[in-house]
């Protein structure tokens, strides 16, 4: 049946038809092996294809060049054996009616040096990127042909694997620096006018065009307007698409507009919560409007709703909704179903991109099965056993993962919370109002609990036999933590918790140490509060650097409001003890660095984070009554095969915990521990 849905609607791109107008943008969730993009890397990209979307375009970005060494993971294009694992990738989508492309690029200044081959790093001029610190040799006329002749190289590669087309990246890397003032001081052929300045982009063009032919698609994702006083303009931003556009050498457009050579201006680009949903949609439309020309686009456009509009209004012909569909990648499958109100929404966390430019790799806050593919269902399978009756206590995230999982298997599921409301922890973390659309984790739980048939018995302090009295087959303690002070030499009972200023339940005075001894959200947040309040603030770390938990473009709203408010951050600093001092508190600060350092602080009210403590009564009472004892074998939980150890023949149930439960956390972690465990029930 034909549906006159827009996002719905096929879009012809030079010879390929593209079956609707949705796609995932190039990102690097760093799943890559040795540079090759093997089994997970393909299996998260075929789960998205498999999900209906029209186009994935892999990798953030292949790298072409020795001299590109990877900054976060990124696939090694430069290396003949990457087509065969390209092949397979391009075969598993293609399956779906997916197209599949790659962007390649040269990061240029946009990596280090001191990794992979230890060559230097290079750029248009030897203009220092704050990210990732090294300093660039200008780029000479050798390297040009040889970066050059490596691209070309690199795109025949891509076709030789069967990929639909590539696009080049150009923001913040080799391209583009050549293109803004900023970067470019050059006074040869290569720098000065816009001419001289496109020069390199255009001699890399004709370079592929002749490895790949005219048939082959080629796309650049540039920036049309870096935002920034001494960068590129939005006027000669959009002069360079509308030569692109006219040059016959590129088939598409994938518009950024912004700067991200740190990571305050790189949220600009890549929002995060609390920050305008679509900011650049509208000019990615200017610069559509001007050239005439295919336009794709992403920057947090995470509904379908606004990516309907994008395509209905005229502003694009293909809309990214990239981290979406790493919260949900079957959103196009639940539209085309009628099943729009299913869709797990994207809340903006960007823990996803913030693992990956700590090291690590792309997760959702909420998603444990992105990238766990090969583990992991994102379709939850019925049970091929016999129903259970299972009791989750505790209506925090993972608690009502742990339901939502064991629900979808098709047991009876009944989930006792002590409080009127569900959301433990995240509910807590959205009484900051910048973070609020966290509550999107507990509203889409709550939404498909009610879906499956599962009941909720708010205001329930379950003990033990509140418990037994339901019958269980299977408890899962989700109780979570509550909240413990760092070690004190003396003073505990001085201290105020991160969780009562977040929860309201004490206010701010008006000259405040906060002490975080945790290094993520929770007293970030708290400090946040404390400054907008408009309290005198210092912020006291034993790291030596604030928040080590969180990333780096989480971190900027937080920075933002300390420098606006006057904050004061000391680091490499411990809080030994408190006393009161008439009205007052003195803190006493010591160092791990110099042994009988002491420093004191006077102030009104001292707040301290330390993690969580596990509330677990409830599971220690009922462990010596369970089959299990509790026990997990950790093993056959990664490995396969039945996780709960017979230990008690006398025992009435399985009895696990999971989430804060068992040790201080994250969301992430105790709904992983929710999934996981719920689908060996």
């Amino acid at each position: 049946m034909t549906s006159n849905d827009p996002l719905l609607q096929p879009y012809p791109l030079k010879h390929l038809t593209l079956k609707n107008r949705v796609m995932s943008t190039s990102h690097e969730p760093a799943y890559s092996e040795d540079g090759m993009p093997k089994e997970r890397y393909r299996l998260y990209h075929a789960e998205k294809a498999k999900g209906g979307m029209a186009l994935t375009m892999t990798a953030g970005s292949a790298i072409v060049s020795r001299d590109s060494p990877a900054a976060f993971g990124n696939l090694h294009v430069y290396d003949d054996a990457i087509v065969p694992w390209l092949a397979e990738l391009a075969d598993a989508c293609h399956e779906h009616d997916c197209k599949v492309m790659i962007q390649i690029t040269h990061l240029g200044r946009r990596t280090g040096w001191n990794k992979a081959d230890w060559l230097p790093v290079l750029s248009a001029s030897p203009v220092r990127e704050p990210a990732h610190r090294a300093f660039p040799k200008t780029i000479e006329d050798w390297d040009i042909e040889r970066i050059v002749a490596d691209y070309a190289s690199a795109a025949q590669r891509c076709q030789a694997a069967g990929l639909d087309g590539i696009e080049f990246e150009s923001y913040g890397h080799l391209m583009d620096g050549f293109w803004s003032p900023a970067t470019n001081h050059r006074d040869d052929d290569f720098g000065g006018s816009l001419d001289n300045r496109l020069r390199f982009t255009n001699m890399v063009l004709d370079a592929v065009r002749a490895a790949v032919g005219e048939k082959f698609v080629v796309g650049i994702r540039m920036v049309a307007d870096e935002d920034f006083e001494k960068g590129l303009s939005k006027e000669e931003g959009v002069e360079i698409a509308k030569r692109l556009a006219g040059s016959g050498k590129v088939d598409f457009l994938n518009i950024i507009r912004g700067s991200i050579e740190t990571d305050a201006a790189l949220t600009k680009v890549i929002p995060v919560t609390g920050m305008r949903s679509s900011p650049h949609l509208d000019f990615a439309g200017e610069v559509r409007a001007a050239t005439k020309f295919p336009t794709f686009h992403a920057a947090r456009i995470s509904d379908v709703a606004t990516a309907r509009h994008a395509i209905a209004s005229g502003k694009l012909d293909m809309v990214g909704m990239t981290r979406a569909h790493i919260a949900d990648p079957h959103i196009i499958r639940k539209v085309m179903e009628g099943r729009e109100h299913e869709i797990r929404p994207c809340v903006g966390a960007t823990y996803c991109l913030d693992r990956i430019y700590e090291g690590g790799e792309a997760l959702c806050v909420h998603n444990a099965a992105t990238g766990r593919e090969a583990t992991i269902p994102h379709v939850i399978a019925k049970s091929e056993g016999p129903k259970r009756r299972v009791v989750v206590v505790g209506a925090g995230a993972g608690g009502l993962e742990a339901a939502r999982v064991a629900a979808e298997r098709g047991h009876q599921v009944v989930v006792l919370e002590a409080s009127s409301q569900a959301g433990g922890q995240v509910r807590l973390a959205t009484q900051n109002p910048r973070r609020k659309e966290l509550i999107g984790i507990i509203d889409w739980r709550l939404a498909e609990l009610d879906r499956l048939g599962v009941e909720i018995r708010y205001d329930t302090w379950a003990e033990k036999d509140d418990v037994l009295a339901l019958a269980p087959d299977v408890v899962i303690v989700a109780t979570g933590g509550l909240p413990q002070n760092p070690p004190l030499a003396a003073g505990d009972n001085l201290v105020t918790s991160s969780w009562d200023i977040m929860a309201g339940s004490v206010k701010p005075a008006e000259n405040v140490l906060l002490y975080d001894d945790n290094g993520g959200h929770q007293g970030m947040g708290a400090a946040e509060l404390i400054a907008n309040s408009g309290s005198k603030l210092e912020l006291v770390s034993p790291e030596r650097f604030f928040a080590p938990e969180m990333g780096g473009l989480n971190h900027v709203p937080y920075m933002r409001a300390f420098h606006e408010k006057g904050v004061t951050v000391t680091i490499n600093t411990r809080l030994r003890s408190v006393r009161r001092e008439g009205n007052q508190l003195i803190a006493e600060l010591a160092s791990d660095f110099a042994d009988g350092w002491r420093g004191e602080r006077r102030v009104d009210q001292v707040v301290v984070e330390h993690g969580t403590a596990p509330l677990d009564d409830l599971y220690l009472a009922l462990k010596p009554l369970s089959k299990n004892g509790g026990a997990v074998d950790y093993e056959r939980l990664v490995s396969g095969g039945d996780i709960f150890p017979p230990r008690n023949p006398e025992g009435g149930f399985v009895l696990f915990r999971i989430g804060d439960a068992v040790a201080s956390r994250n969301i992430h972690a105790a709904i992983y521990d929710g999934i996981r465990f719920g689908i060996r029930i």
